[in-house]
């Protein structure tokens, strides 16, 4: 339900996406993410896994996506992490390991704050 919310959140802001998305990694294993922001002339194509419970084998399961992909992608392609914190708890150990692997988490009460940065 959470990955509708933010469908929904989406075509309401009038940010372009692509959804269900799955790339090839270097493991050679599929790695799945929820939508892509294509490039624009402003901003790099952004990659966007939604995450209803924000959890620690979450995140760890995120982070191995991204670095799987990464290499795979266009250099400036970025990572985010949009996490539901209306329903759940995030530890900021969680937020801190997403940032150490540059993906950007984005807090689900601050979606309007991330939506300049999505709509370019």
């Amino acid at each position: 339900m959470f990955n509708e919310d933010v469908e929904k959140w989406l075509n309401q802001a009038e940010i372009r996406y692509t959804p269900s998305v799955t790339f090839k990694g270097k493991s050679g294993y599929d790695q799945f993410f929820d939508f892509v922001v294509p490039a624009s002339k402003q901003a790099p194509e952004r990659i966007i896994k939604t995450v209803n419970r924000p959890t620690k084998d979450k995140a760890q399961n995120l982070v191995f996506a991204w670095i799987d992909i990464k290499e795979v992608r266009k250099p400036d392609s970025r990572a985010y992490a949009v996490l539901n914190d209306t329903d759940y708890p995030i530890s900021p150990g969680i937020l801190d390991a997403l940032h150490k692997y540059d993906i950007e988490p984005l807090k689900w009460s601050l979606r309007e704050e991330m939506q300049a940065e999505l709509v370019k």
